[in-house]
């Protein structure tokens, strides 16, 4: 199989939300491939390090300030980075937040923050990026969802609908510009351990836990994710698009077992309920 299927050599990738976690390993990931780099953040000053890094490997790189909840913000990000670049392929919509409650807790500030920020944010970028690409008839936009996307979990009522709307979006976008050459596909992460849920990983039990119900047996590592991100960021997906691409080990089958008794079945096995 031809390596150009996967090189991303003179393209150019917008990731938001890398100043820290899985974007800037979805970063890294399209620069080992060949991408130049817009990143962004809140906070410009925070990606400076990491502006440095891609540099260093060899690729342009560029930082840029950005909030997803504010339009203007978003324009300006967008329209700086065309100026920088010349031309934009990629973007990989990842910025995004949070706010683990039980749904009776949750407020209607919390409810906003998070649907402003993972949903309509996200909508958009895709939209301002997209009306650099359709010019030029081609373009890959990566909307970031999670295993939430497909299934719910409790304590996470507003971001658990923020993703499904993320995979809703996601078909949307690629039914309205596939006509253009832009493909829109959906990457979701399953239990990656993160700046925002770091302290779930500190409960032993709960890990354990976890890991019984993933088939591989383990929570995802960040380089899981990096053939996943370059696949539909290249060459490679020209034919997919609307999909979501499950990187979860298998935790989204809902295949839980448990062991009933260690009691031969008539059969000679130990009987096992799925």
């Amino acid at each position: 199989m031809s390596t150009a299927l996967f090189d991303l050599t003179g393209q150019t990738a917008i990731v938001t939300g890398t100043s820290r976690g899985l974007g800037q390993y979805f970063a890294r990931a399209l620069a080992n491939a060949g991408a130049d780099l817009v990143l962004t953040s809140r906070n410009k000053e925070s990606l400076l390090p990491f502006e440095n890094e891609i540099k260093s490997m060899g690729r342009k790189a560029v930082a840029l300030s950005l909030d997803v909840r504010d339009q203007q913000s978003i324009e300006r990000m967008v329209e700086t980075a065309e100026n920088s670049f010349g031309h934009l392929e990629i973007l990989v919509n990842n910025a995004g937040c949070n706010v683990r409650k039980p749904a009776i807790d949750v407020t209607w500030e919390d409810w906003n923050l998070i649907l402003d920020t993972n949903l309509r944010g996200s909508f958009f970028v895709a939209q301002a990026v997209a009306r650099r690409m359709i010019p030029r008839n081609y373009g890959r936009i990566i909307n970031i969802g999670s295993v939430t996307s497909v299934a719910g979990y409790a304590g996470l009522g507003p971001y658990g609908a923020s993703r499904g709307g993320i995979r809703q979006l996601t078909m949307s976008l690629a039914d309205d510009w596939g006509k253009h050459g832009i493909t829109v596909n959906c990457l979701a992460p399953g239990w990656f351990r993160t700046e925002q849920n770091k302290v779930m990983y500190e409960d032993k039990e709960w890990v354990e836990y976890l890991c019984d119900r993933i088939p591989v047996k383990r929570p995802g590592l960040p380089n899981d994710l990096d053939t996943a991100v370059v696949f539909l960021a290249a060459e490679s997906s020209r034919y997919i698009t609307g999909q979501t691409l499950l990187v979860d080990g298998g935790i989204s089958t809902g295949a839980t077992r448990a062991l009933l008794s260690s009691k031969k079945s008539e059969a000679g096995q130990k009987t096992e309920v799925i």
